[in-house]
């Protein structure tokens, strides 16, 4: 097996698929890339077991073959070199790996490819197909709402639901909740899956500004296949909360205020927040919205003043600021409406405007008054 790339360009698909090697494998071989050079491509596969990642890219091959590269050493070298045409060359018998550079030779050791974890294929005909672009929005939207608790572990990955012509993110962590539709797909069946948050992260590294992504998904696996990438990652063995029911209906009381002015109050109020609630107080009543906050152990306090449009009965409600600023922070348009009925249930904060064929709701608990 030999070929001839370039080093920014190696180490760049390098450093997609290598998102999925474990700093701590269970088999040696899974601290490898496994190449196999077919046609003028190089095919680039990475595992920990429960996510694989491959890409691809065309190379001057003078050999085709496999082999299992330790990716460490074969990164350090690619960062420490720069641009420019490199030379990988390995010997079938030894297993020896040798990189040829404008500076010199590299040596080191490589892997028998037939020890590397073969990777499972799905049932294409379970097949959704969506703009790259929407499905990295989704994740930008749903992913920070998803919980770090390992004892709820459904809550730890974000919850896909298919259905016909949409196809809905949901993620929480039961005290904020995001749920995102998109209405404009294709498809011929219905399913719902819970896919781990650290694979649909890598899949955000992944993903391309355009272009189609193809989701794939069974009873244990799901496959994101777009143009020179796919990730497979094994699915989340768990029933999802039943999310519907935790969203509140009837919402009389509306106000509506500039996201930017809303989140940068926020953002200089939060500081003088408890630090264990990060309890904000909001104050609303024709016309003014009222943020403050304090923590009575240490004598801080804060109170800034926005102008906004309220419709609805006074109210002071609490939440926690740091939730609010991970929602707005998420969120791009210039207004943003928040909902609400009473001091004890959810606030619900929304876009003013949706974008075509889509639906987005963010959910927050209040922090109870004096807690």
């Amino acid at each position: 097996m030999k070929f001839n790339v370039s080093s920014h360009d190696f180490l760049k698909q390098l450093n997609k698929a290598g998102g999925a090697i474990s700093s701590n494998p269970v088999l040696p071989v899974l601290e490898d890339f496994l190449f196999e050079v077919a046609g003028g491509i190089l095919h680039i596969t990475a595992t920990n077991l429960e996510t694989t990642i491959i890409t691809e890219m065309p190379v001057s091959a003078e050999e085709e073959g496999r082999i299992a590269v330790p990716a460490k050493i074969l990164l350090d070298t690619l960062k420490a070199l720069p641009d420019q045409p490199i030379t990988f060359a390995v010997d079938e018998d030894s297993k020896s790996v040798e990189i040829t550079s404008a500076y010199g030779k590299y040596k080191l050791a490589g892997d028998n490819p037939d020890d590397f974890p073969e990777v499972q294929e799905i049932d294409a005909e379970n097949a959704i197909t969506m703009d790259s672009s929407i499905l990295a929005n989704a994740l930008n939207k749903t992913l920070f709402a998803t919980s770090n608790d390992d004892l709820r572990i459904a809550m730890t990955g974000v919850f896909i639901q298919v259905d016909f012509n949409k196809v809905t993110f949901v993620a929480t962590d039961a005290h904020k909740l995001v749920k995102y539709t998109y209405g404009n797909i294709s498809t011929e069946h219905t399913g719902s899956f819970i896919v781990p948050k650290k694979a649909l992260g890598l899949l955000r590294g992944v993903l391309a500004s355009e272009g189609e992504v193809k989701m794939r998904h069974s009873k244990t696996n799901v496959s994101f296949t777009l143009e020179g990438s796919s990730l497979l990652c094994r699915l989340i063995d768990a029933s999802y909360p039943d999310y519907q029911a935790v969203i509140p209906a009837d919402n009389p009381n509306e106000l509506m205020v500039s996201r930017q002015d809303f989140l940068s109050s926020l953002k200089r109020i939060a500081i003088y927040a408890n630090k264990t609630t990060n309890q904000v107080v909001l104050s609303i009543d024709d016309g003014s919205l009222t943020i403050s906050a304090q923590d009575i152990d240490f004598s801080n306090e804060a109170t800034e003043q926005l102008n906004c449009t309220y419709d609805g009965d006074a109210i002071a409600i609490g939440f926690n600021g740091k939730f609010l600023i991970d929602m707005l922070s998420v969120l791009n348009t210039e207004q943003i409406k928040f909902e609400m009925s009473s001091p004890n249930r959810a606030g619900i904060m929304l876009p003013d405007e949706q974008e075509d064929h889509e639906d987005l709701l963010m959910l927050v608990m209040p922090v109870m008054m004096g807690s």
